[in-house]
């Protein structure tokens, strides 16, 4: 045991040396750049593939337009003369006349026909009154009492017309504010002036219903 024990080596104990391994990654890193540096360098010089051109082919030019017909010339009506009338010669029994083609006798001129005068007017019609004052005159003042109050009304007024026209009388049909009665009395028989009625061609007295409105926006 003793001598089995002294021949055998001695395990002797380093310590790697810091130097050493720098060293040797050092060599590593400088091999590692080299092989990509001959990579990328040779995949640098890699040829390019050809280019491959497909030719397009020239499409064909149209065929020229055939040139048009002419026309054929349709056939027209033909123009029909009615031929002169040949004269024949005069029989045992004919008339001499002449022997030219006779239209015959021309129309006359055509006459205008005479207008229907107007009747004249018979005497003796009746008519009603007409109004002869412009619409712009027709309307009476408005009471001030009533103004102020801003009170409206309709009428219904008789009138009665005289001979010459004139309206000589305004009477209330039915129930009639005495304000509106009297502003419109006053203003009718000063200003309304009718055409007077007739009868039997002669001017007459008559008398007429009418409504008149006071309306503050009328």
């Amino acid at each position: 045991m003793l001598a089995y024990a002294a021949s055998r080596p001695a395990v002797v104990d380093r310590k790697p040396h810091p130097n050493a391994m720098l060293a040797i990654i050092a060599v590593h890193v400088a091999l590692l750049a080299v092989v990509m540096s001959a990579r990328m360098e040779f995949q640098r010089h890699r040829p390019d593939p050809p280019i491959v051109v497909d030719p397009i082919p020239i499409p064909k030019p149209p065929p020229p337009n055939p040139a048009p017909h002419p026309a054929r010339p349709q056939p027209g009506p033909t123009a029909w003369h009615d031929p002169m009338p040949v004269p024949l010669p005069p029989g045992p029994n004919a008339n001499p006349g002449p022997t030219a083609y006779d239209p015959g006798p021309v129309d006359p001129l055509p006459q205008p026909i005479p207008q229907p005068k107007p009747l004249p007017t018979p005497h003796g019609v009746s008519s009603g009154a007409l109004l002869l004052t412009p619409a712009s005159e027709l309307k009476p003042p408005y009471p001030s009492s009533k103004l102020d109050n801003g009170e409206e009304a309709t009428l219904r007024l008789k009138l009665t017309i005289d001979a010459s026209g004139r309206v000589v009388a305004v009477d209330p049909v039915g129930r009639t504010d005495p304000a509106f009665l009297e502003a419109a009395r006053r203003y009718l028989i000063a200003h309304w002036r009718y055409k007077p009625a007739m009868d039997d061609g002669h001017p007459v007295a008559s008398s007429e219903v009418i409504t008149l409105r006071f309306e503050l926006n009328g």
